[in-house]
């Protein structure tokens, strides 16, 4: 048996990640740079944050070290009784009801407030963003790192359809769909022998070769200058504005900007719920069950004579109609599309929001969404830290909860109680 650290021990760990924190903040933190008016570098030091900084992580390192001991080995698992798990289904069973309630009471309870709405609307297209990568990595378990190819994908299909042929947003929705799911199929292709870092690898390198193209082809996409003039969404061809023909006019009610943004709020709810809706209909469908079956061991799904080509292209193909159904929603949300709204960035982020929610969880995929997008918002006003702190958050996070907030990897089927089988399938004779 393995005896347990004692305080010199802990206390050189402890300075260990001190003298780390020390070396990675000196430059981001202890010395701050700045142009001058003239063009000249200015510099100023801040070495009392920096001590503040390194102080905490070591003291931070002490806890760390000393709840590990109290807690075990296990950690986390010890901590997680019968009792706790019983309280945590409970927990998700009432409360994914109570968040779309209260998800469908937005708009009325802050009509108002603009800015609210606004960061709603932002919250739920990354949930449907995060939705709809959770099936090529939480069902498939498949690492894919250039999921805003299809974002990317979507949005310009909605916005070249919607400029050059005059064509409405319900018409080119689920063409944009159609053609992300295309793109999904294409980079299957290339994957169907790769896994793990490999896969991960062709799929960021698919990322930034959409992202090139899309800069690079100006004579289609406008480069670097984006796409602009596209058209808002109507409410079954009635537009939502101040005009004679307007929904205001014809309900007999004064017109507001608002109802713009309560529409909107509205549709990519629908569509974050159309997501949800088939995600958990698939999973119970043959092909989601062979998703899950290819997630846990390929070698062993294709054993059992699952066609693993067809597995990981529906599995792409599916995530990325979802991807191209956002990105739909973003160009004529924001009326206006360029390369730089599609990076890596989004795609960590996005990958971010699944892993940390627990991968094939969408009620914890919906809730690490809110907690990193809304975060992000509060934290608005601490921009040197702002990173920082979140980055902290996700390594603590990832040591006490390493299957995400709400881990979920049950299998779809399973037996309830144990079976007889025949003695002739048994090499010792008995059942």
């Amino acid at each position: 048996m393995k005896a347990k650290p004692g305080i010199p021990s802990i206390l050189k760990t402890a300075l260990v990640n001190a003298v780390i924190a020390l070396v990675l903040f000196s430059l981001m933190v202890g010395i701050r740079t700045e142009a001058g008016s003239d063009g000249q570098l200015t510099y100023w030091t801040r070495f009392g944050e920096l001590a503040s900084l390194v102080a905490a992580v070591f003291g931070g390192s002490i806890v760390i070290e000393l709840l590990r001991q109290w807690i075990g080995p296990t950690g986390a698992e010890k901590l997680v009784t019968p009792a706790v798990q019983s309280g945590m289904s409970l927990i998700g069973r009432y409360l994914a009801p109570a968040l779309l309630i209260f998800t469908v009471l937005v708009p009325v309870i802050f009509y108002d407030q603009r800015y609210i709405l606004d960061l709603a609307i932002l919250v739920l297209t990354y949930v449907m963003l995060g939705w709809g990568l959770n099936v090529v990595v939480g069902l498939a378990g498949l690492l894919d790192l250039g999921y805003v190819a299809f974002y990317a994908v979507g949005a310009y299909s909605y916005g070249l359809l919607a400029t050059n042929f005059g064509w409405s947003f319900w018409i080119c929705l689920p063409l944009a769909g159609i053609l992300a799911a295309f793109w999904g199929v294409l980079l299957g292709f290339p994957v169907l022998r790769l896994r793990g870092d490999y896969l991960a690898i062709v799929t960021l390198a698919f990322g930034e070769i959409i992202r090139l193209v899309i800069i690079n082809w100006q004579d289609l996409t406008g480069g670097p200058n984006g796409v602009s003039g596209i058209p808002r969404p109507t409410f079954f061809g009635i537009p939502l504005d101040n005009s004679d023909d307007g929904l205001a006019a014809r309900l007999g009610i004064e017109y507001s900007p608002t109802h713009r943004i309560v529409f909107l709020f509205y549709v990519i709810l629908a569509l974050a719920l159309l997501t949800n809706w088939a995600t958990i209909r698939l999973r119970r469908l043959p092909i989601g069950r062979a998703w899950e079956a290819l997630r846990e061991d390929e070698v062993a799904c294709r054993a059992l004579g699952i066609n693993t080509t067809t597995t990981k292209l529906t599995a792409f193909a599916t995530g990325a109609m979802f991807g191209g159904f956002a990105g739909a929603f973003f160009a004529t949300r924001q009326g206006f599309i360029s390369p730089e709204s599609f990076t890596f960035q989004e795609s960590a982020l996005v990958l971010a929001i699944v892993v940390l929610g627990g991968m094939g969880s969408q009620l914890g995929v919906a809730l690490a969404a809110l907690a990193m997008i809304g975060g992000f918002e509060l934290f608005r006003g601490l921009e040197t830290y702002r990173m920082l702190v979140f980055g902290m958050a996700m390594v603590l996070i990832m040591i006490w909860r390493p299957r995400g907030l709400i881990g979920h990897r049950a299998p779809t089927v399973y037996l309830t109680k144990a079976q007889a089988i025949s003695s002739d399938l048994v090499k010792e004779g008995h059942g």
